[in-house]
């Protein structure tokens, strides 16, 4: 069998900040923008890689979950505890100064990490983490 990822899903409270960061900030491509019933998905992506995404999509927008659930997920989501992704580049310090020039939310500065890897933690308007590893 021989799978790809295709698209991880982030969650978002405010759709028009969620694709500045990503868009603006990170540089992706926006591939898709949907609006329903007053929610809205934004499906975004690095250039030059048209077969990996990230839905932006409104966590009340699952009709599985319950009320109870919803204000579980807006309060982790609040604490930046609910959802994360970790992205690679081969110029973690030129990524970081962009996303400092930006006004992202520094988790962490660019660090050599006891595991081995050179990464920095930003959290996008949603409070979801977003570790950025540097490739070797």
């Amino acid at each position: 069998m021989n799978l790809s990822i295709h698209a991880s899903f982030l969650p978002h409270d405010d759709p028009e900040a969620s694709l500045a960061f990503y868009r603006d900030a990170l540089g992706f491509e926006v591939r898709n923008d949907v609006g329903y019933d007053g929610m809205r998905w934004i499906t975004v992506g690095p250039a030059g890689q048209p077969d990996v995404s990230i839905v932006l999509q409104p966590p009340a927008g699952d009709p599985g979950i319950t009320d109870d659930e919803r204000r579980t997920i807006a309060e982790m989501m609040a604490k930046g505890t609910f959802a994360g992704i970790v992205l690679a580049t081969a110029d973690l310090d030129g990524a970081f100064e962009r996303l400092q020039a930006g006004d992202a939310e520094i988790v962490q500065e660019p660090t050599r990490q006891p595991y081995g890897v050179r990464d920095c933690a930003v959290r996008d308007p949603a409070g979801n983490l977003i570790r950025i590893q540097e490739r070797d």
